[in-house]
């Protein structure tokens, strides 16, 4: 009898065990030993800059035109390739990844947006690229209007999508900030809240997407994942930390803007309340001469979800 017990109860235990695995889509996602094993869809070069720094970015296409692509938080190159894909048959398309994500470099930095315009501005000297055409990501949007403020003889034109720096903060919104973004708080993020946060980047978010999701859990075992983890919660500190809004003004190269109108990020929806719409014309109305594209049933990874929207836009603007 009591072996019959216990092969029900084994019988059981291995239903259970089946049933877990069946319900989880991302059994099949296989663990990095360090995030330089990133699959990408481009070939990965890799720039020596100082301090250490090694900088991984793709480059694709040629033309006389160069468009520099920089992503957003807790992203990585990647995040273009949509875009990359078409617009290399007629530009030459250059996309990095910032220190401390996904390929470079993963010694700790302070995370400011100064600290990476100045890497920037460096990797554009290192290639001799002259002036290029700036294109930046959410926190990769902040950055390309640090760098063009800095060193506008870089910049020939300005491409902001879903933008960073169009919100204002005061002091108190900006210390919540800093402490619910920390090392250790982005190091335990659940499988769950990996697939949610990612989610909310999007209106709908297509399947084509999901390799972001498997992505930020392959790279959980990584022996650099800790590194990353600094380097998302000081880059969230970096961005509070040295606002831009009352600078933009001062921008004086021709930008495009695009902005999803149903970006569920920005505005911040626990902190500031409202529509995307009024931040963007705030932002955009301070740039002199921008062009400000909102796009209908899209959210914050616009480039991505709309690509056929910011690869023409983004012809247009070049020609």
């Amino acid at each position: 009898m009591k072996s019959i017990n216990k092969m029900k109860i084994n019988t059981f235990a291995l239903i259970l065990l089946l049933m877990a695995a069946s319900c989880n889509p991302y059994r099949h996602v296989t663990k990095l030993s360090s995030m330089s094993e990133l699959k990408y869809d481009f070939p990965v070069h890799y720039a020596d800059l100082s301090n250490g720094i090694k900088l991984a970015y793709t480059d694709e296409g040629k033309g006389d035109e160069t468009i520099l692509m920089i992503h957003g938080l807790g992203s990585y190159s990647p995040a273009w390739k949509k875009n990359i894909a078409d617009l290399s048959k007629d530009y030459r398309v250059i996309a990095i990844d910032l220190p401390g994500y996904g390929k470079s470099s993963k010694d700790p930095h302070s995370g400011l947006m100064s600290f990476y315009a100045g890497v920037v501005a460096e990797f554009i000297q290192k290639l001799n690229l002259g002036k290029v055409n700036l294109a930046g990501h959410s926190m990769g949007g902040q950055i390309s209007m640090v760098l063009t403020l800095e060193k506008p003889e870089l910049v020939k034109r300005l491409i902001l999508v879903d933008p960073a720096g169009f919100e204002a903060f005061h002091a108190g919104q900006k210390n919540w900030f800093k402490d619910v973004m920390t090392p250790n708080g982005v190091r335990l993020t659940t499988v769950e809240a990996i697939e949610t946060n990612l989610a909310s980047n999007f209106y709908r978010m297509p399947d084509d997407a999901r390799f972001m999701i498997e992505d930020r859990i392959a790279m959980r075992d990584a022996a650099d994942f800790e590194l990353y983890c600094v380097a998302v919660a000081r880059s969230v500190h970096g961005m509070v930390d040295e606002a831009v809004l009352d600078k933009i003004h001062n921008i004086n190269v021709p930008t495009l803007i695009f902005f999803g109108e149903n970006d569920m990020l920005i505005p911040n929806r626990y902190l500031n309340p409202g529509f995307t719409r009024k931040i963007a014309e705030k932002g955009a109305g301070l740039i002199r001469g921008s062009k400000l594209v909102m796009v209908p049933e899209c959210g914050h990874f616009m480039m991505f979800e709309k690509p056929e929207v910011f690869n023409q836009e983004t012809r247009n603007f070049l020609q």
